[in-house]
């Protein structure tokens, strides 16, 4: 049996440029700030990357939650972190890639490129709603002379995104000689074993204690309500922690919730029927009751039939964000000891 968390959010975007890609070459004037959009026919949908959402998740874990995060290390071309999931919670949640070339970090891994697969992996933040991003203009006039005119795009949206958490590799490092899994060399097993981890030798593994696994697990999750992060705060301040979430760990990786938002007459809505539907079809795969959090002012209009669905099944529960997060956070210990 595989363990995994999954979830989806929605982030409300009311009037936000959370994630921009500078100028176009086609630009009319080269002062002039574009945000990160994709196309689907002929509409326009904003975006935030998934690099952003990381880098957001990452900082908040270390501000709210005292994570002890990797030192980076860059070259001309390239940087890496430290590659140590034993000492850096970030390491280990978030994975890593160092292969250098310089004779220091050559000598620190043993010559050999060691690299970790993410246990956390998360899409781009993307709107559900066709948009054409407005233009706004503005000028830097805090001077002698001549005001400077410049433009920047924004948007209002729902953007809606999904993730995973493995839990099974998650505090557990493999030695074996294939990309991804390659996670320990020489010195960072003999830093295993000074600080006890566990050895499967059969298997070429090592496990942290169970208690920071278990820690790592629930913070990932428990952040989810504090995610701060976005750019052209001063002048747009869009609280991007999510307002709608669904959580449940699964035996296998379906991201079961990836299409229950659509657009309907130019709005963001649930699909509460897909909801239904996944829920049904992967009753045999479900470790965890389904739990759904929506923050009160958003999409007021689900409040009667999440009531009704977790009425209606026994293995739905509902309530705030933070309910939500925290309830589903309880059922962490026994998934990862079972």
């Amino acid at each position: 049996m595989s363990k995994t968390v999954v979830g989806f959010m929605l982030v409300d975007a009311p009037h936000s440029a959370l994630n921009n890609a500078g100028d176009d070459a086609g630009d009319r004037t080269d002062n002039i700030v574009r945000v990160k959009s994709i196309r689907r026919g002929r509409k326009v949908y904003p975006y935030v990357s998934g690099q952003a959402l990381r880098y957001w998740w990452r900082d908040t874990l270390e501000k709210r939650f005292d994570w002890k995060m990797s030192p980076i290390v860059r070259e001309t071309k390239i940087a890496f972190t430290d590659a140590n999931p034993i000492v850096y919670d970030d390491d280990d949640v978030f994975g890593y890639m160092r292969a250098s070339s310089k004779k220091e970090h050559k000598k620190k891994t043993g010559g050999k490129a060691v690299t970790r697969i993410s246990p956390l992996k998360n899409s781009p933040l993307i709107s559900v709603i066709g948009q054409a991003p407005t233009q706004d203009f503005g000028v830097m006039a805090r001077h002698n002379g001549d005001p400077v005119p410049y433009e920047h795009e924004f948007y209002s949206t729902v953007l809606k995104g999904i993730f995973s958490l493995d839990l099974d590799s998650l505090g557990v490092f493999y030695a074996n000689e294939k990309t991804g899994y390659k996670n320990m060399y020489p010195k960072l097993e003999e830093e295993a074993e000074e600080k006890g981890l566990t050895n499967d030798k059969e298997n070429g593994k090592w496990f942290m204690p169970d208690e920071i696994r278990l820690k790592r697990a629930q913070d990932v999750i428990k952040a989810l309500p504090y995610i701060q992060g976005g750019a052209k705060l001063t002048s747009h301040l869009t609280d991007v922690s999510p307002k709608f979430v669904i959580l449940a760990a699964l035996d296998g990786g379906n991201q079961i919730f990836m299409n229950i938002a659509k657009e309907e007459d130019g709005e963001a809505v649930i699909d509460i029927e897909a909801i239904k539907e996944v829920i049904i079809e992967y009753s045999d795969c479900l470790l965890t009751d389904v739990y759904i959090g929506r923050r009160k002012g958003f999409m007021d209009n689900l409040e009667q039939d999440i009531t009704k669905l977790t009425e209606e099944n026994s293995n739905i529960q509902s309530g705030s964000i933070k309910d939500a997060v925290d309830q589903f956070s309880d059922n962490i210990e026994k998934l990862m000891k079972s």
